[in-house]
């Protein structure tokens, strides 16, 4: 028993010596610096190894404004433990906080001194200098230190310094020397460099990074310049420039060309044809991987596709392709796109559908099986069958619940509940979507469920809103000039209503697909009429400048509303390629 008694004992002073430093820390963030020092005090005297304790000790005294006290308890830490010189810096900032810069100088130079005696503290000198905010000291210590000890990089720490003090173009070089070192810091110098720069290619910053590279590409000519060019061009969305350097790397290193692959297919995403064809018949010129050349065949013809190539040369190019390449578990992206060219380009959804379900008999993976269902649900609904596209739309999502493709799944169950008329059921489904890894799906469930809510308050009915569901289904079934008188009904009796903007908008956009840019212009307008502050009035304002210079030839007019968005819209999604296009229309010379 007695035994069992002194167990408990020991167990019980253990907790009690454990829970100490936690109550000195909690004191210290509540601000009670006496009660701090009374626990930190002694844990400091019983470990005077623990940094920790002596530097929470520092800020209590300093806090309390008791400075002779912290000279006392450093200079003894100093006197007792010989290599930590980098208190000296500890005493300095000490004598700054009483105002007595020359004694604090002093000490920071004996910081400093010691490196000389010891290069190996140049890191824990530079550090705690960088901990008390004296930056340019810092810069010296880890200088002094490297200049030192050749083999001790303390880049990283150096460029984040002057990244703190505003030299951009210091921080700049320092993270392009920590890559001439080595190149594995490739990825961190990006990641950091990408905090300073933004999509706009007149920024300053970029213009910076962008002089210093090409420098450093003239005075030596190494490929990871060029990488950094790529890379720096494909963030400003300039994928032409982009291309160039990769293009200057294959030819040093024809082994891979997947960048350039990257390349093609971010600008196909982002409506850039022209640069796209150029990496995908490189891409064909210069590789002889089979799966490579289908990749950059399909492209080059889903960009015919999208440019209004006639459809018998569509039709031709889709039966080459089939007979050089087969209808095979590798051919499923190709399969896929066919399916598609025949339900909405073609307006054959049967045939198309019985594309599809003839390559989900093929021997392929359950992401194969995954991307074709979601197509087919596609095609169902293109095809007014919403319970049979709802079935497999549900099918891939319970299948492939943690992945794009399911997420995409319960997008789309979402939009069809919500083609349907069945709001509530689509917004439950958008709810658990905001939070998806996808964020294309999070802004587009944002978008919908966004739509659904601001515009069922006003109307319990909810008859507005399934009008324009219902134009928005045919809009999605290439039934254009229906879904445009669809809207128009919406727009004659619903005047005032908070959907009335939206259907101007989507009416619009549809204008624009079947050339009545006139009428386009007037939807426009209109909605910057209503109310320039609306959410939708700097989209009004971009695809308004956009008409203006792609359709209807009026370059003055584009400048206009080009200008407003720069001055109007300062935090508007379009504001970087507006004021790019504006220099552009104005003839600035951006090079």
């Amino acid at each position: 028993m007695r035994y069992l008694l002194f167990i408990f004992f020991c167990w019980f002073s253990l907790q009690i010596k454990a829970q100490e430093p936690q109550l000195a820390f909690q004191y210290f963030n509540n601000g009670e610096y006496e009660k701090a020092t009374a626990i930190f005090k002694p844990l400091h005297e019983k470990n005077p190894y623990n940094s920790i304790y002596l530097t929470y000790l520092i800020d209590c005294y300093q806090q309390l404004q008791q400075f002779d006290k912290v000279n006392t308890v450093v200079t003894k830490q100093i006197e007792n433990f010989k290599n930590q010189q980098y208190l000296f810096i500890e005493i300095g900032y000490n004598f700054q906080l009483q105002h007595q810069q020359e004694k604090a100088e002093e000490n920071y130079q004996k910081a400093l001194n010691a490196i000389n005696q010891m290069p190996s503290l140049g890191y824990i000198i530079g550090k705690t200098f960088q901990d008390n905010h004296l930056l340019d000291y810092a810069l010296l210590a880890y200088k002094n230190a490297m200049e030192l000890m050749p083999k001790a990089n303390y880049n990283y720490q150096v460029a984040l310094i002057y990244g703190e003090k505003g030299e951009i173009e210091n921080m700049f070089n320092t993270y392009l020397d920590m890559v001439l070192i080595n190149e594995s810091y490739l990825p961190t110098s990006k990641s950091y460099m990408g905090r300073f720069i933004t999509d706009d290619a007149e920024n300053e910053n970029n213009n910076t990074l962008k002089k210093l590279l090409i420098k450093r590409l003239q005075n030596n000519p190494l490929t990871v310049w060029n990488q950094l060019l790529s890379w720096l061009f494909m963030q400003q969305s300039d994928y032409d420039k982009a291309l160039v350097q990769e293009k200057a790397i294959f030819k040093r290193n024809a082994t891979n060309i997947d960048n350039i692959i990257d390349i093609g297919k971010i600008a196909f995403k982002n409506n850039s044809y022209e640069t796209s064809k150029k990496c995908f018949h490189f891409v064909l010129e210069n590789s002889s991987n089979v799966e490579t050349e289908l990749t950059a065949k399909l492209y080059l013809l889903e960009i015919d596709m999208n440019t209004n190539t006639s459809y018998e040369s569509i039709e031709n190019q889709f039966q080459q392709l089939f007979t050089e390449y087969g209808k095979t578990n590798k051919t499923i992206g190709l399969q896929a796109a066919y399916a598609e060219f025949l339900a909405f380009k073609k307006d054959e959804p049967d045939n198309g559908i019985i594309v599809l379900k003839e390559a989900l008999k093929l021997p392929i993976n359950e992401f194969q099986t995954g991307y074709l269902k979601t197509k087919l649900a596609d095609i169902l609904v293109f095809n007014n069958k919403f319970n049979a596209a709802l079935i497999y739309y549900t099918q891939v999502q319970n299948d492939l619940k943690n992945h794009t493709l399911g997420q995409t799944a319960r997008f789309k169950i979402a939009q069809t509940s919500y083609f349907k008329g069945d709001f509530e059921w689509a917004q439950s489904q958008l709810k658990v979507l905001k939070n998806s890894t996808s964020q294309l799906i999070s802004n587009d469930a944002l978008d919908l469920n966004l739509l659904i809510t601001d515009n069922a308050v006003k109307d319990s009915l909810k008859i507005a809103l399934k009008t324009y569901a219902k134009a928005d289904l045919l809009a999605f079934q290439n039934k254009n000039q229906q879904a445009i008188d669809t809207l128009q009904v919406v727009l004659n009796n619903y005047k005032g209503h908070p959907i009335e903007d939206e259907a101007l908008f989507k009416q619009a956009q549809l204008f624009e697909k079947i050339n009545q840019f006139e009428n386009a212009e007037k939807n426009y307008l209109q909605i910057i009429a209503i109310n320039k502050d609306d959410i939708l009035a700097d989209d009004a304002h971009y695809y308004l400048a956009e008409l203006y210079v792609n359709k209807l030839q009026n370059i003055e007019k584009a400048k206009e509303f080009y200008q407003k968005i720069i001055f109007e819209y300062s935090s508007s999604i379009f504001l970087v390629d507006a004021r790019k296009k504006f220099r552009d229309l104005r003839g600035d010379n951006l090079n």
